[in-house]
Parts: structure tokens; C-alpha cells; sequence
């Protein structure tokens, strides 16, 4: 029932993820945040099982500092993104897998290109230009493909995700009012407004 939606533009990478923590049919929260830092120019939302989430983003984000710490400089958005997928396959094969579904969105400072990834709980791995998971991206794949371009700016792509989401409060059935927006560029990571259900139904 949860729901992550991203854009990869030429400058940036842009992720929005639903804030709501519900067991069964209980709602625990509404400011659950599941966007994760990865590194100065990597974030990753993430969703999945309570303590599989957490557990892996922290795995991953730990991982790629020691990584750094050893060899001098940061794995690129492609090369993260990979170890991820290859650390989730392996668990997969093991007996502890991670039950987790991810976006992964990053600036690469040396090829000055930014990248999104998709990655499932099987081990699928694209890079995309845009991508979803959960049920509300059913009503999003047409928007993101209706408006969008690699040339977007910030504003324009924030503008698509609005859409989205105000697609999904008026659709899905299942509430998800809150969702916590990030960009990722050559200036690092930092929050947008959030989308909320209050603000999109406000009159203009």
C-alpha cells in the first residue's frame, strides 16, 4: 500500500515518498519519513517491511561510507546502486532476505549527470527515467510519461509529482496524505515541500 515516485532529469533527481506507517488495517503514523541519505549526492526511498527497511538503507549507507573511507572518494550513483541491487540478490538467496522496494536517485559529480534507479525485492535493477512502486503509481506511469522531459527544471518536475499525488488522493483507495519530497543535485540533497492532502485541496 505504499507508494514511492521519482524523476531523473539532466541536472537532478527528484523522489517523493508517502509518510504513512500502517499495520493491517491501522494507521501507526502519518510522518514516517522513508527517504534515505545515502552519501553527499545519493538518496534512496524505500519501502517494504518496518524493520527490513531501515535495517538495509542504513546497511547500504554505512557500506558506501566505509567505502569511501577506504579508497579516498564516493562509489558514482551507478556503481551504488549496483552494489544494492547485488547485496538484495544475495540476501534473497540466503535465509534472511529483505523484503524491500527501492528507488535509488543521485548526482554523479564527475560525469555531472544525474540517475535514477529501480530496484524491487527480487533483485530487479533499471536505471529509468522515471519509476513508481506500490499501488498509487498505477495512476502516475501516464502522467510521468505524459509530461516528462530530461530538460525540466526543479519547479516543473516538483509540478508532475503534485500531479501524481493529487492523482492518488483522488484514485486509491487506501489513504497516503502525507508525502516527504527530495532533490538530489550538484548541490547535495534537500527537502522540498511536502505534498500534503490539506495543501492540494486548498483552494488556489
Amino acid at each position: 500500500m505504499e507508494c514511492l515516485l521519482g524523476l531523473a532529469c539532466k541536472d537532478f533527481a527528484i523522489i517523493a515518498a508517502d509518510q504513512t506507517n500502517a499495520h493491517s488495517i491501522i494507521v501507526m503514523n502519518n510522518e514516517e519519513n522513508k527517504l534515505f541519505k545515502i552519501s553527499n549526492h545519493m538518496a534512496m526511498g524505500i519501502t517494504g517491511e518496518s524493520g527490513d527497511t531501515t535495517q538495509f538503507a542504513e546497511f547500504i549507507a554505512k557500506n558506501i561510507q566505509l567505502y569511501k573511507m577506504r579508497h579516498g572518494y564516493e562509489l558514482s550513483p551507478s556503481a551504488a546502486a549496483n552494489f544494492t541491487r547485488k547485496t538484495l540478490a544475495q540476501h534473497l538467496r540466503s535465509s534472511t532476505p529483505y523484503m524491500v522496494n527501492m528507488l535509488l536517485g543521485g548526482y554523479d559529480t564527475n560525469s555531472k549527470e544525474s540517475g535514477l534507479y529501480f530496484i524491487d525485492y527480487l533483485g530487479s535493477f533499471q536505471k529509468v527515467p522515471f519509476a513508481t512502486h506500490g499501488y498509487g503509481g498505477f495512476f502516475c506511469m501516464g502522467i510521468m510519461d505524459r509530461f516528462h522531459r530530461e530538460d525540466m527544471t526543479v519547479d516543473e518536475a516538483y509540478d508532475v509529482l503534485r500531479k501524481c499525488v493529487t492523482e492518488i488522493h483522488k484514485r486509491l483507495i487506501v489513504n497516503l496524505p502525507n508525502f516527504k519530497v527530495q532533490v538530489i543535485d550538484k548541490n547535495g540533497i534537500r527537502d522540498l515541500e511536502p505534498l500534503t492532502a490539506k495543501k492540494l485541496q486548498a483552494p488556489q
